[in-house]
């Protein structure tokens, strides 16, 4: 049986996340991270994707993304096949490294894009992996919070029009939400 074909639209975000098989983690050094950050820019060189939020967790990741020329599915199939391969090669592993297919959910709206991103960027805190998002280092947030440099697929605009521009306000925002 085969699986059912997944919503796009060329114009529209959408919430993803993936999660290690059996929930083991899918990143198991700082090297990790880094690469899985290397392949969506890669992605990105070749597809114009557009990220406005993003956290690597242990055993799972979140992105906000839209890609407007290729489907998401072919998108994510392209990020978690390389992973997947950079991750057996280096771990010498075999078999899945993902649960499943990757979870999706369109966002509708900006208030829906800001509230996805909140949830996103404190899904850490969550974890009590760190007290405040901004200290996490695999979350797109220090790139809202401060003048962190950020990659070429996160796209900061369309959710700091919300908030005239302002990062601060972003910020404010999120923790207000967040109590």
């Amino acid at each position: 049986m085969g699986h059912r074909i997944r919503e796009w639209s060329p114009d529209q975000y959408y919430h993803v996340s993936s999660r290690g098989n059996r929930k083991e983690p899918l990143f198991l050094s700082g090297e990790d991270y880094s690469v899985f950050l290397h392949l969506l820019s890669k992605i990105h060189e070749k597809y114009p994707i557009e990220l406005t939020s993003y956290c690597l967790m242990t055993n799972h990741y979140h992105l906000q993304i839209c890609s407007p020329e290729v489907s998401l599915s072919k998108v994510m199939a392209l990020l978690n096949k390389r992973y997947a391969h950079y991750f057996n090669k280096k771990y010498d592993k075999t078999g899945h490294l993902f649960e499943k297919r990757f979870f999706s959910k369109r966002v509708e709206g900006l208030i829906g894009m800001a509230e996805v991103s909140r949830y996103i960027h404190y899904n850490p805190v969550k974890a009590c992996m760190v007290s405040e998002p901004q200290l996490y280092q695999w979350s797109s947030y220090r790139s809202y919070y401060s003048s962190y440099t950020s990659y070429p697929f996160l796209n900061k605009q369309p959710l700091l029009s919300l908030f005239n521009h302002c990062p601060q306000a972003y910020h404010e925002w999120c923790i207000m939400k967040s109590q």
